[in-house]
């Protein structure tokens, strides 16, 4: 028997310029909002978030117990961020950084680096909870402080962003170059953070 053809797909007519452009926007976009740029809420791009929302799930608090690297950067590939593992890994290193970050957000044991540059060790050698600045970050996620949304393959759910109670944007700076676009927010010391917001209640405007 022979299997009737399908139909063609159809055509649309469409200026190359105009094909171009919108293509390019709808990259940009998605570099930016998904992947290069913080949110200005929590101050984490998207694979940061997960990172520490995965270490939330596996419950690793910052009096508990370590976990093996592998395993926290493997869950977070598998549920979350289905991209490379070194990439994952590297990302999750540079929390536990203290010349990397002003506050750490994860806790690092093991050969984390150092400021001369040298790598982390192998993510099977290396352990990691969260720190208590991170779980200030999470602070609220189960009395529905944020949105939720599907995961990568609608098998979970993922909060779109943190609670943030923990001011991470100021605190800890950020940077990231997107498509047109880059910023660079230096870190600030927390206590002159929490002065500064008190006196904004205080005196408004």
């Amino acid at each position: 028997m022979i299997d009737a053809p399908e139909a063609p797909l159809p055509v649309t007519q469409e200026s190359l310029a105009r094909a171009i452009g919108q293509r390019y926007l709808q990259y940009a976009l998605s570099t930016i909002m998904d992947r290069a740029l913080p949110d200005a809420r929590d101050g984490l791009k998207p694979v940061h978030r997960r990172i520490l929302y995965a270490m939330r799930e596996l419950r690793l608090s910052s009096s508990g117990a370590f976990r093996k690297s592998a395993k926290i950067s493997g869950d977070v590939m598998g549920n979350y961020h289905p991209h490379g593992d070194a990439a994952i890994y590297d990302a999750m290193a540079r929390l536990a950084q203290d010349f990397a970050v002003r506050y750490p957000l994860v806790d690092g044991q093991g050969n984390f680096g150092n400021i001369d540059g040298d790598n982390p060790a192998a993510s099977r050698y290396t352990e990691a909870r969260l720190t208590a600045a991170a779980e200030a970050l999470m602070e609220g996620l189960d009395e529905d402080a944020v949105d939720f949304r599907p995961n990568y393959d609608g098998t979970l759910t993922e909060p779109v962003v943190l609670p943030a109670a923990f001011p991470n944007l100021l605190a800890n700076g950020s940077s990231g170059i997107a498509v047109g676009m880059a910023t660079n927010i230096p870190p600030h010391n927390i206590d002159e953070l929490i002065a500064a917001c008190l006196h904004l209640i205080k005196a408004p405007g």
